[in-house]
């Protein structure tokens, strides 16, 4: 069985929010096209606790983009956003939650950050993602969102290191880009992780 994930498409990520990604609202009509295609569609969104140390706020003297070490692991540190219970946390207001049948937090222990969806940083915690595709018997997953350069690509590669055939609908993701080519350089790992790239139209969004 085929599944499409949707990676943090969420207010925060979109203009106006607390950590723009570029053209990022130009992903949600490729998500609403694209879900009509999937009998299960299931998403991730980040849902961090005010005072998560990934946050540059959390660190006097550091800035938006400092690299440190945070608890052993490599933390960029980011402006504060998709704080839980927050409106910046919620999915774009314009994406068709109808079709979305369960939404997965990620992110929410102070101490590590989560761009995969599917594990922390650390793999020390699972978000669950794995368990309920496994029990719908989902051996393909089609993956987009926000963003291409951190938390899509770390949600392909632990698809594909969970053995599932995965795919990246390339036009429904758009990067961070902190660094020019970290988009570039992003999809040239998933592929060479064993991940393949998709337009959307042929994973069925032309539907």
């Amino acid at each position: 069985m085929k599944a499409l994930v949707l990676v943090d498409i969420q207010n925060d990520f979109l203009p106006g929010g607390a950590l723009v990604v570029r053209q990022g609202d130009e992903v949600v009509p490729v998500a609403n096209r694209l879900m009509r295609a999937f009998e299960l569609v299931v998403a991730t969104k980040d849902w961090h606790p005010a005072d998560h140390l990934s946050f540059a706020s959390q660190h006097p003297g550091r800035r938006v983009g400092d690299a440190i070490d945070l608890e052993g692991l490599p933390q960029v540190l980011w402006p504060d956003h998709c704080v839980a219970d927050t409106p910046g946390a919620e999915l774009a207001a314009g994406l068709d939650r109808t079709r979305i049948h369960r939404v997965f937090e990620k992110g929410t222990d102070r101490t590590v950050d989560s761009y995969s969806g599917f594990f922390d940083n650390g793999r020390r915690r699972a978000t669950g993602l794995d368990a309920y595709l496994r029990e719908r018997g989902v051996d393909e997953v089609f993956v987009m969102g926000l963003a291409t350069d951190y938390c899509v690509k770390f949600t392909v590669l632990d698809a594909v290191g969970l053995d599932l055939a995965t795919h990246v609908v390339l036009d429904g993701c758009r990067g961070v880009e902190l660094r020019p080519g970290d988009v570039e350089r992003a999809v040239e790992e998933m592929l060479a992780a064993g991940a393949s790239v998709v337009q959307s139209a042929a994973a069925g969004g032309t539907l």
